[in-house]
């Protein structure tokens, strides 16, 4: 804060247009108190934060008291001397109070970062322990609103708002104080004018609030659209469609009222401003009317009316920003609020106390009268990350009941069934994406709500039909399952998934970039480097979810190859949907409707007729082995 007086600025315009709405809100017991749990370490710098807002609006309050003595009390009685003592205290304090702002500024920064830097790790780390049923009913955006939009707003309570409301009040005080000292009538006409400074945020603070409503609202509209547009898959729709024209127009449709809006705020605040600036005149015109006539009188000194007068700025504007102090405040509460909702959802995945690490080596996997229903929506998500006003609160119904099968380390189990039977919800026990309702998953003898699922999931290596891969290099792709691997043993681990020779084509080699999703690569190329990634973590079991079943005959024989390699000698369970894989498993479990129907290798099954000689039929695809060796598990 300078020396001079605070009109209202942009930032004060900006508060008026916050909805008025949030004011009513109520926040969740022991909310405030969490609030201060976040601020405890910075205990130390709130204490000289706020001890430095104090000594500045001090200091403000203490320049009109100067000017007054240097022309009532120097320049009115020739003291030269005086003057140019006050002259240098002038300067000592614009000094003083110079040093004051910049560390006030310096406090102000290390604080708020602080605290984003607290809450974002805080929130980015609760999300990643959240289960995958969290991720597939939450939307992306709102989840990054709360990392963005509302851990900024949560740590403005503690820099701006906390600056704000304490900055104000001592100025208003010292200043109310001051004015009063010097002339009791002046003070009274100032408080009297107060209302007419009120007055134009009030007027145009609604109108205000409700475009800026609308101007987030387009916004998120359009942020969305970019976000489904720009990426692979969508702009892909949108050419096979032939839509861009049509996707043109409306994106231009939803600029063109955001424009419309930006020119109306822009009027409104320069509205507002006029009319403060305005009445700031008008009281700047009465106090020097009723002073000028004290003065006149002799009952009031030219120095104490400059002075009453300075005293002005720095009492309407913080008065002004006071009135909508319970909107600023529960503004900046209610991001908090909504930050610590996502940090009191629990996991419905997580470590028991006292988990210990899976055994290494172990290997096999047991199954033991499991059944699994998909938690409720309210066990696993927020309503507001998916934007609607209240969530289920009731369970699906049971998709596995009563299986149990045990897979030998070492051999292969295949899964085969109708679409919806329940094949990857098995996989998804194994890596406990899910935990059983009832019943025990084991893998090397050991329940996995016993293990720590760090230890389980090195231990697991899985490869889906879709293999992702992040829009980075393709070392770093493969870094991701072993980042201490040598180059070496990545070049090993792509050779052994029949893809070093892709790679080394490439002009970048490793450090070529794959794109968002990978889509620089071909879906067999993908699936080569996903088992190479799994190589390269060299797990005890594999789970496969069959990464041929949309590939190409060529593309699928170079894949079989790579999981020829990946399954060797590895506890493998697989959902198959080639007869390649299935004729050389081990065990085939046959699921329908969450139950095993039957089990048996392939010639016993065709053998009894039953759903899986259906299914052999009618799905699997007969003809022609694939080139190369067949996945096994004992390679």
């Amino acid at each position: 804060m300078s020396l001079s007086s605070r009109p209202m600025s942009g930032p004060g315009v900006r508060s008026f247009a916050r909805d008025r709405s949030v004011a009513q809100h109520r926040l969740a017991p022991g909310t405030l108190r969490r609030i201060a749990g976040f601020a405890r370490p910075y205990r130390g710098k709130l204490a000289v934060f706020l001890a430095l807002i104090l000594l500045d609006s001090l200091l403000g309050v203490a320049a009109p008291l100067v000017y007054r003595s240097i022309i009532d009390d120097g320049i009115a009685h020739d003291r030269r001397g005086l003057v140019v003592g006050l002259a240098v205290l002038v300067a000592a304090l614009a000094t003083v109070s110079a040093v004051a702002s910049l560390a006030q500024r310096w406090y102000s920064a290390r604080i708020g970062e602080g605290l984003v830097y607290d809450l974002r790790t805080r929130v980015f780390d609760h999300v990643q322990r959240m289960p995958v049923a969290f991720f597939t009913r939450t939307q992306t955006g709102a989840l990054v609103t709360r990392l963005d939009g509302d851990v900024q707003g949560a740590q403005q309570a503690f820099t701006s708002t906390l600056s704000n409301v304490v900055g104000n009040l001592a100025s208003v005080v010292a200043t109310i104080v001051a004015m009063a000292v010097l002339s009791w009538q002046i003070t009274l006409l100032a408080l009297v004018l107060l209302p007419l400074f009120v007055l134009p945020a009030r007027l145009l603070g609604p109108r205000l609030q409700r475009i800026t409503r609308e101007r987030y609202q387009l916004n998120a509209v359009m942020g969305q659209t970019m976000n489904e547009r720009f990426n692979v898959s969508g702009a892909l729709v949108v050419k096979l469609f032939g839509v861009p024209e049509r996707e043109s127009a409306g994106f231009a449709a939803s600029a063109g009222r955001v424009r419309d809006i930006g020119v109306t705020a822009a009027m409104y605040t320069r509205v507002f401003m006029t009319g403060l600036t305005l009445v700031a005149a008008l009281a700047t015109a009465l106090v020097y009317g009723l002073g000028g006539s004290l003065a006149i009188s002799g009952s009031l000194g030219i120095g104490t009316l400059v002075a009453l007068t300075a005293y002005l700025g720095r009492l309407y504007g913080p008065l002004t920003s006071l009135s909508n102090l319970q909107v600023d405040v529960m503004t900046t509460l209610v991001s908090f609020e909504r930050v610590l909702e996502v940090l009191d959802l629990e996991p419905s995945v997580a470590d028991a106390p006292g988990a210990r690490a899976l055994e290494r080596g172990a290997s096999s996997i047991t199954f033991e009268g499991v059944s699994f229903r998909y938690p409720a929506a309210s066990e696993v998500s927020l309503a507001s990350l998916e934007s609607v006003a209240q969530l289920s609160q009731g369970a699906g119904a049971d998709v596995l009941r009563e299986v149990s099968f045990a897979v030998p380390p070492g051999h292969l189990t295949a899964l085969v069934g109708p679409s919806g039977a329940g094949k990857t919800t098995v996989t998804g026990l194994v890596t406990r994406l899910f935990d059983a309702t009832s019943g025990v998953v084991r893998v090397g003898g050991q329940d996995v709500r016993d293990v720590t699922q760090q230890s389980l999931r090195d231990a697991i290596g899985v490869v889906s039909q879709d293999a992702h891969l992040f829009h980075d290099t393709l070392r770093a792709n493969l870094l991701y399952a072993k980042p201490d691997a040598t180059e070496a043993e990545l070049v090993a681990a792509l050779q052994a998934a029949y893809v070093w020779d892709v790679v080394a084509a490439l002009p970048e080699g490793l450090d070529t970039v794959v794109g968002d999703r990978g889509h620089r690569l071909s879906g067999g190329e993908k699936q080569r480097l996903a088992i190479a990634r799994v190589l390269l973590k060299s797990p005890a079991v594999v789970v496969l979810d069959e990464a041929t079943a949309h590939l190409d005959s060529e593309s699928e024989a170079a894949v079989q190859r790579a999981l020829g390699t990946a399954l060797a000698r590895r506890t493998s369970l697989v959902i198959a949907h080639r007869l390649s894989t299935v004729r050389h498993a081990d065990e085939i479990l046959v699921l329908d409707a969450g139950r095993i129907v039957e089990r048996g290798t392939h010639a016993e099954l065709v053998a009894r007729g039953g759903l899986y000689a259906e299914l052999s039929r009618t799905q699997f695809v007969e003809g022609a082995e694939p080139a190369g060796e067949p996945a096994t598990a004992t390679g």
